[in-house]
């Protein structure tokens, strides 16, 4: 066959670029030029609800970080309390101290709860502020032992896979309402004279809520590294003698960051729910304004205030579901076989 007939012999099908599209333009190197961090962010900017939930979140944020500067700028305080002169027969505020039982006043822009006739705006601030305290730190705490555990678990195999498999099955086996059913009586009667007494109990809160959150994270970070540690990186940073802590820090940890973040947005809203729902029942904080303990004092006055429950109710229906959403979509824009 001639030269002419058969052509030069090239690898130009297994290294052919699409057609019409110069490798060198300044497309092509944006398009290859980008991290994968830079496409998740790419996909969730052009997420839509994925940014109406982001912006609610920082709204509640904003809510948390900076409720005793908002309570200064409206002039309100927890500890507000009516003279008896200004109640009526019945206990509840007049009229002329807002909602439900008169106009709207920027004195009380959420209305006086009744009864007490304290400022609902500066127990709303006060039990968002406390709501997202106690789910960020348990989240926190819920990660750091389920990453640990999960991390060396998967890691290691053998008698430490097998322990920490059997503690994270026992842990789920124990039921959540059960066991802080359990634990905050002991805690009441043995630190009720205290006087660190309600910082005693927001600790305990939060160990409950982290010690029945991590399992999960244990689970999930376990399997990610069992599938990480038979890659070739791992493989080469062992031959090199590389550390063992050294090589779940600075390997492994990096390549687990997409599984922790989704799971962390995923979990702040599971305890913020658990939160207000402890509180409800009376065997959570009850030494600190929270949206729970109105929910509970707001079941008795729904028929003649139903401001006064919807308050909290909106507020935790808000915040969990923005951040159920996000959570979601920052699952979908980390995801790499996710196209969108």
């Amino acid at each position: 066959m001639s030269a002419e007939t058969a052509g030069p012999e090239t690898l130009g099908h297994l290294s052919e670029e699409p057609k019409g599209e110069d490798p060198g333009s300044s497309k092509a190197r944006t398009i290859t030029g980008k991290s994968p961090m830079r496409i998740a962010l790419g996909r969730l900017l052009r997420d839509k609800i994925a940014l109406v939930c982001l912006a609610v979140v920082l709204f509640f944020v904003f809510i948390a970080i900076f409720a005793g500067p908002l309570q200064k700028l409206f002039g309100v305080t927890t500890e507000t309390a009516f003279p008896t002169q200004f109640l009526n027969l019945d206990g509840t505020p007049r009229a002329e101290f807002g909602p439900p039982y008169g106009g709207f006043t920027w004195d009380h822009p959420f209305g006086v709860a009744p009864r007490t006739a304290t400022d609902n705006l500066a127990f709303w601030l006060q039990g968002a502020q406390n709501s997202l305290q106690i789910a960020t730190t348990a989240t926190i705490v819920a990660m750091l032992v389920g990453v640990t555990l999960g991390l060396l678990g998967g890691f290691l195999g053998g008698i430490v896979d097998r322990i920490i498999g059997f503690v994270t099955d026992f842990f789920l086996t124990l039921p959540f309402i059960l066991a802080a059913l359990t634990i905050a009586p002991i805690i009441n009667e043995r630190f009720r004279d205290s006087p660190n007494y309600p910082t005693i109990q927001v600790i305990a809160l939060i160990g409950v809520l982290a010690g029945f959150g991590w399992m999960s994270v244990a689970r999930l970070i376990r399997g990610e590294v069992l599938s990480l540690r038979e890659r070739e990186f791992v493989q080469a940073a062992r031959v090199m003698g590389m550390p063992t802590r050294r090589l779940l820090l600075k390997e492994l940890l990096p390549n687990l960051v997409a599984p922790i973040v989704v799971a962390s947005s995923l979990m702040l809203p599971a305890f913020v729910a658990a939160e207000a729902g402890l509180a409800f029942l009376g065997i959570g904080v009850t030494t600190r304004p929270s949206w729970g303990q109105t929910l509970n004092q707001g079941i008795g006055f729904f028929d003649n205030y139903p401001l006064y429950l919807y308050q909290p109710l909106i507020a935790i229906v808000a915040i969990v579901l923005a951040l159920n959403l996000l959570g979601d979509a920052l699952r979908d824009a980390l995801d790499p076989k996710t196209r969108r």
